[in-house]
């Protein structure tokens, strides 16, 4: 049998291990609580208190990690959407098959990372709050919005330069790929929303985004007689 000494010395041991294990997890885990009720109440309604409550710690261990519930907001956001545009422009880089393929995947991709994750939720949340909080609309427009806006934009450009897609304005071109994105994400939000009902004509997500993706395509499809004007834009069809 071991001295008892060292059985001290190895109890004291784990339980500082355990101890820093436990340090180490509490910023993922405050992040998790707090993406929760953001998502479930709002920011407006969101106490520090109960996202320290709900990670399991004191209010005073969630101030040592985030100065505020401005900040903790903040870190949300860039754990889960803005930290990930390093990511996703390198696989518009890497990508090598065409346009048309790529704005396929893109929208298919972001559902199974984003759309049907809480994630989704905070784009709802800032629908609706944004105009009473100045300084998160602003950050959110500096950190998701702006970058999203020019991940798309490249995207269509792409498309034009390489004579897939018609010329377009892109300045409200890059909507025409948001819309569809953001309608899903405010339905799928939204208590009562048809995602909740799962009858014959409740709305499938994905069947949804093929449509849109499609609907899209056929509207940015290059044909013979798209020539910009003097605009940069082509020239208006009726037929």
């Amino acid at each position: 049998m071991p001295p008892l000494s060292k059985l001290i010395c190895d109890s004291v041991c784990a339980a500082h291990t355990k101890r820093e294990r436990r340090k180490e997890a509490r910023p993922g885990e405050l992040l998790g609580a707090a993406l929760d009720l953001f998502v479930e109440k709002g920011y407006a309604a969101t106490r520090a208190e109960e996202v320290a409550k709900r990670a399991g710690v004191s209010k005073g261990t969630l101030f040592l990690y985030f100065a505020s519930k401005e900040e903790l907001f903040k870190a949300v956001v860039r754990q889960n959407i803005s930290g990930r545009f390093t990511e996703w422009n390198a696989e518009f880089d890497a990508f090598e098959g065409s346009t048309p393929d790529m704005l396929r995947l893109f929208m298919t991709m972001w559902w199974q990372r984003v759309g049907v994750t809480k994630v989704s939720g905070i784009t709802k949340m800032m629908l609706t709050e944004a105009g009473n909080f100045p300084e998160l609309a602003h950050f959110y427009q500096q950190e998701v919005i702006a970058p999203a806006h020019e991940l798309i934009r490249r995207m269509l450009q792409r498309g034009v330069d390489r004579g897939e897609f018609a010329p377009i304005d892109m300045t409200y071109g890059i909507y025409v790929v948001l819309a569809p994105m953001i309608f899903l994400q405010v339905i799928m939000n939204s208590k009562g929303g048809c995602l909740t009902d799962m009858q014959d004509d409740a709305l499938v997500p994905e069947r949804y985004i093929a449509v849109q993706v499609q609907t899209i395509l056929n509207g940015l499809r290059a044909r013979p007689d798209d020539t910009p004007n003097q605009l940069g834009q082509s020239k208006v069809r009726f037929a």
